[in-house]
């Protein structure tokens, strides 16, 4: 194997330069969620010139096979996600977005190029393993219902079936050449929750006359709270904030209307559930008692992340081995959510994260932010590391 191991280094330092030119032109070529079309046919290309074959899948998703010796004894599979986000790029560099309020804010540009690097060394190498290695190219990360349940539904868990499934996500709080890891319970369900408060608008000299959604809407965003701080088990992690409050009113008018949206994220299906009527009973009759009404959708996100324990924990042994014990960590709940937590419901898998830190050049931007960028130096790591621990797994 260690021959191997520095097969896959020698072949990662090769390919890094022409990864990060791929991940330029996607950075500067963003498209939104489920509108990729010239990103998956740009990466259908290179996958081309790499000798790759690939077949659409879920309109603007792409599925691909790399083939070893006796490719039916085991197949596993690598997902890179491609769309961006509706944020205006505030970095100055030459890669900076071409298309006014799009940018790759979350760092899916690196995703994608870096599976394909790690899909053009599974290529050189393919006379040197047994199995198959199925690349998943999805769209629509960023927006519900998430293009992880679009492709499942479209099979492409199935023909062949993947034993297990390996993704990785950029991690701006690490710096660049680590890696960290979590085996079991990891990330949060994310549902959106939409309020409209209902009253009686008018001037707002004579509130005896009106019934006030912006009074109510404000006493139920704060006893909305308790739905965490006095029901939630302090065993099980939940999250409710509300982030856009919408009250078309003047200093001296009272709107009919309040619109209310927020997000309940929580790592119990259980919980779950009862949290959701919860909500709605309590919203209901606050409004009820002050005069009002509401109307109420809790529309279901993304499921909780779960990471296989022998796939993650062959995954993080893989990263000790290429990268080193210190570059490798262990990673905290994460209440942030992701749809690659649907594959995680149908096989086992390992999701991980990908450090893009470097503190001395200034690159320590959150996801999300208009100044988001990687050191990229991280795509050598990131495209060795993904291969070798896709032929760990091919090997059990």
């Amino acid at each position: 194997m260690s021959q191997l191991t520095d097969k896959i280094k020698q072949l990662a330092q090769a390919y890094g330069p022409d990864t990060v030119q791929v991940r330029r032109h996607i950075h500067a070529n963003p498209e939104l969620s489920f509108e990729e079309y010239n990103t998956a046919a740009y990466v259908k290309q290179v996958l081309e010139e790499y000798g790759i074959a690939a077949e659409s899948i879920a309109t603007t998703g792409l599925v691909a096979m790399v083939k070893g010796k006796n490719p039916e004894k085991r197949t596993i599979a690598l997902r890179g996600d491609m769309d961006a986000l509706p944020i205006v790029e505030a970095n100055d560099v030459a890669y900076k977005s071409k298309v006014e309020g799009v940018m790759h804010a979350c760092g899916h540009d690196v995703h994608t190029a870096s599976l394909l690097g790690a899909a053009r060394i599974l290529q050189d190498l393919r006379e040197e393993f047994e199995g198959t290695v199925k690349l998943v190219f999805q769209p629509g990360e960023e927006k519900f219902p998430g293009g992880a349940s679009l492709m499942i539904k479209e099979g492409v868990l199935q023909n062949p079936a993947p034993a297990s499934i390996v993704g990785q996500h950029v991690f701006p709080l690490l710096p660049a050449g680590k890696v960290g890891f979590r085996e079991g319970m990891y990330m949060a369900s994310a549902d959106e929750i939409y309020i409209t408060v209902k009253g009686k608008g008018g001037h707002a000299a004579m509130p005896e006359s009106n019934i006030d959604p912006v009074l109510i809407s404000s006493h139920l965003i704060v006893a909305l709270q308790q739905i965490v701080s006095r029901h939630a088990s302090p065993k099980v992690p939940s999250v409710l904030s509300f982030g856009k409050v919408e009250a078309k009113g003047a200093t001296n008018v009272i709107p009919d209307e309040v619109k209310i949206e927020g997000t309940f994220r929580t790592m119990n299906e259980v919980w779950r559930k009862e949290a959701h009527q919860k909500i709605k009973k309590l919203a209901e009759g606050l409004c009820e008692s002050m005069g009002g009404s509401c109307n109420i959708d809790i529309k279901n996100g993304y499921p909780f992340l779960q990471n296989d324990p022998v796939v993650t924990s062959i995954a993080r042994q893989a990263a000790v081995t290429y990268l080193g014990e210190e570059n490798v960590v262990e990673l905290d709940l994460w209440m942030g959510a992701e749809d690659f937590a649907y594959y995680t419901q149908e096989v086992p898998a390992c999701f991980y994260r990908l450090g893009t830190r470097n503190e001395a050049r200034g690159i320590t931007s959150g996801v999300h932010t208009p100044t988001f960028d990687i050191d990229e130096t991280a795509l050598e790591t990131s495209i060795g590391l993904m291969a070798f621990i896709a032929l760990q797994e091919l090997a059990r």
